[in-house]
């Protein structure tokens, strides 16, 4: 076993030491710490304590709100019975880190047929949650770019605002990204046009819905985690889904079996994952730039007719 001072700080150790404490009724007291893989933001432990098991997060002290922001999110999942979110026990920060300490759950890939039909209707069930705007009360994170959720009435005028032309913003600190910042900028102002036959209900987002942040638990039921919620679109959350793959064909099918999709979709799914596209070019450089270019150029087409 490695010795916890070679893991944790021991102002971080007191701290973890006593949000677990508190949650089980015991003396507080880390038995051991090991580092597991938890994503390319932040580190992530697993760490036990007598009988139980908890996954712990850590990043800068100057990320915490990113922290209380996702576990503000995992706070609003939970309040749909259909799907597993991990519960929070506390976050805080300690000795210049920031920290998050979640139950730990054994999770699998969401791969079989029975696995991903049961996920579906439970992500239809989640999506029946709504809201009376889009939007939600307050900011919170997609990865670790800042996410604004100012509420809005108006979902074409809310997806503009909140979700493109801030990435756009960010953008305009590459030169090289000048006519991508112009064309994206003009679909922004024509975005009504794409949603002239479907005016969707606000409905609760996961909002990073990719393989990597969904799993099925012990039970089978379908898992989420890392979100960045928000009422909006529900075909936004699907959209994502299919960007980057890994999602098995009887999700879908039982998603639309519980809650059939509006004509237009596969369009739609351009402009909702052109959102991620960019964060990603923002984050993580030029490669994403051809990609979001297309993604524009395709829209702008389509609204020009």
């Amino acid at each position: 076993m490695i010795p916890l001072h070679c893991h944790l700080d021991s102002a971080l150790q007191k701290a973890l030491s006593e949000v677990i404490g508190s949650d089980n009724g015991s003396p507080p007291g880390i038995d051991s710490v090991s580092d597991i893989g938890g994503g390319s933001i932040s580190r992530a432990l697993l760490v036990e304590s007598g009988r139980q098991r908890y996954f712990v997060k850590l990043n800068d002290a100057g990320l915490a709100e990113m922290f209380a922001a996702e576990a503000d999110g995992l706070s609003a999942l939970a309040g749909c019975p259909a799907v597993r979110v991990p519960h929070v026990f506390g976050h805080g920060v300690a000795a210049r880190q920031a920290y998050l300490v979640l139950e730990y759950l054994p999770l699998q890939a969401l791969r079989e047929r029975t696995q991903g039909s049961a996920a579906g209707h439970a992500l239809a069930t989640m999506h029946r949650i709504q809201g009376a705007q889009y939007g939600w009360h307050r900011d919170n994170f997609i990865g670790s770019t800042p996410q604004s959720n100012t509420w809005h009435r108006n979902w074409p005028f809310f997806f503009a605002r909140q979700r493109l032309l801030p990435q756009l913003e960010r953008a305009k600190r590459h030169t090289q990204h000048n006519q991508l910042i112009r064309s994206g900028e003009r679909l922004s102002e024509k975005l009504a046009a794409l949603f002239v036959d479907h005016q969707p209900q606000p409905s609760l987002l996961h909002g990073d819905l990719w393989h990597g942040n969904a799993a099925t638990d012990a039970s089978g039921k379908l898992a989420l985690f890392d979100p960045a919620v928000y009422f909006g679109d529900r075909e936004a959350d699907l959209a994502m889904s299919e960007l980057f793959g890994g999602f098995p064909d009887s999700f879908y099918a039982a998603y639309r079996e519980a809650w059939p999709l509006d004509d237009g979709f596969e369009q739609r799914k351009t402009l909702y994952n052109l959102y991620h596209v960019l964060n990603h070019l923002n984050l993580f450089g030029s490669g994403y730039l051809h990609q979001a270019e297309r993604m524009i150029a395709r829209l702008l087409a389509e609204i020009a007719g």
